[in-house]
């Protein structure tokens, strides 16, 4: 997706791309690749700053998925106006310029100022204000809301049908991961992180399977470090009932400027290499049928 200012108060949370031939229960969503900004929003940071919360160009990256018979749901609306990969309890309550309506749970994200409603950008406060309680009612009901709703509906009705459902949670990472998260690391940042919160939330057999082909493109993977998935994979893994969620981060120098958001001489092998991993887990997916 294209940055753009919303021209009118009122646009699609989020866009599902649907099978383009027979479908199979493999769901994939992208939270965090909006890039349309409600009008209001009403940040005090730059747009060059606030895009730096951007999945930039994941949907597209991954547009091969309906061709293998998956669905794709992409937000349109950008995580740092409102984050579809937190709960709606994740809210840091010295933002609010009023007591919040119900019970806050504030994980860690939110202590480093990226919870359901982002605190800062690149080290910088969003915004010079309070927020209203109305405010962010409105953004959980427009964006965050309908956006679980489109998912968890294409979940079921792939499991109903089905007996079983594979869901890939897509994102990109920063090349500066381990800094942002306040993490000291002893080694670079992997091309690619799988997901699974430690082996909780997905087939044992799939991470291999995804692990096995990037290696031979010639990347390098990491299993949980630092990103284990959040709200999403957490909420929607539940390998004992066959619905199975796994979290991949690319990172973004690999097809990327992160200053000036552009596409780098990368884009192209990277998006015919995530084709080619999407046929590949498309085939695995069938083969669990």
């Amino acid at each position: 997706m294209q940055f753009q200012f919303a021209d009118t108060e009122d646009f699609e949370p989020y866009t599902l791309s649907l099978p383009a031939g027979e479908p199979i229960p493999l769901v994939c969503d992208s939270p965090h690749s909006g890039a349309i900004y409600p009008q209001d929003f009403h940040s005090c940071l730059p747009i060059s700053v606030l895009r730096s919360g951007e999945d930039t160009y994941v949907d597209e990256l991954w547009r091969a998925i309906p061709l293998v018979g998956g669905s794709l749901v992409a937000a349109n609306f950008p995580r740092s106006y409102i984050d579809p990969n937190r709960e709606i309890d994740d809210i840091d309550l010295d933002m609010l310029a009023e007591p919040w309506t119900s019970r806050v749970h504030p994980t860690e994200k939110t202590r480093l100022g990226h919870g359901l409603i982002w605190k800062v950008a690149r080290g910088q406060p969003m915004y010079d204000r309070k927020l209203e309680v109305a405010e962010v009612e409105n953004r959980i009901a427009t964006y965050h809301q309908p956006y679980h709703a489109e998912l968890g509906r294409r979940i079921d009705q792939m499991h109903e049908r089905f007996g079983g459902v594979w869901h890939l949670n897509l994102h990109s990472m920063p090349a500066n991961s381990y800094e942002i998260l306040e993490i000291e690391s002893d080694h670079p940042l992997a091309d690619f992180v799988l997901g699974d919160r430690d082996g909780v939330t997905c087939d044992p057999a799939l991470v291999p399977v995804i692990e096995e082909f990037l290696v031979g493109r010639g990347y390098t993977v990491a299993r949980n470090d630092p990103f284990k998935g959040v709200a999403l994979i957490a909420r929607l893994g539940r390998p004992d009932e066959n619905r199975h969620s796994l979290q991949i981060e690319v990172n973004r120098k690999l097809y990327m400027n992160e200053e000036t958001y552009e596409k780098s001489a990368g884009f192209a092998a990277l998006q015919e290499s995530l084709s080619l991993l999407s046929a590949r887990v498309a085939e695995f997916v069938r083969e669990r049928l």
